[in-house]
């Protein structure tokens, strides 16, 4: 052990002084979000295809909650609302309900191409042009439906980690 501490003292620092060589853009969300995020999923007329990469976000290969994101059952617990779907004209109502009932500051990500501009679906006599007209939409994720790995990316450089 004397040895060690020997060749320590004798060598000095041999690895690079403060955090990591990634540069983080600013977020626009405070600073107290930036460490954990929670969300609320809400389906908007979905094909669920979108909602299962949201479940898999939850496995152990994506492990959301290591990124500190975890989902909530109330949308009063929530600071972020993850809708998909294209907002079909019988939920319309519920996502303002939803959104409504989330507490300041509250943000909505529009998860999938249904979400974003309504898809497959726009244009539809029973759905809307995308979450857009509907919510306030923060953060677009294109994709039909698009992977764990872009959603994961997504929240990360929306919560200033990337």
């Amino acid at each position: 052990m004397w040895n060690l501490m020997l060749r320590k003292f004798k060598m000095g620092r041999l690895t690079e002084k403060g955090g990591n060589s990634l540069t983080q853009q600013k977020s626009s969300i405070p600073s107290s979000f930036r460490q954990s995020l929670q969300a609320r999923h809400l389906d908007c007329g979905s094909c669920n295809g979108c909602d299962w990469e949201l479940t898999a976000l939850g496995n152990s290969f994506y492990d959301h909650q290591h990124f500190g994101i975890d989902f909530v059952a109330s949308p009063r617990h929530a600071d972020l609302l993850m809708c998909t779907g294209p907002a079909s004209t019988q939920l319309v109502m519920a996502a303002h309900e939803t959104f409504e009932a989330m507490a300041k500051p509250k943000w909505v990500v529009a998860v999938g191409d249904c979400a974003v501009d309504g898809g497959v679906f726009k244009g539809a006599y029973a759905s809307a042009n995308g979450m857009g007209e509907v919510l306030p939409v923060d953060v677009k994720i294109p994709g039909c439906p698009p992977k764990p790995e872009d959603i994961i990316n997504a929240l990360l450089e929306f919560m200033g980690k990337r």
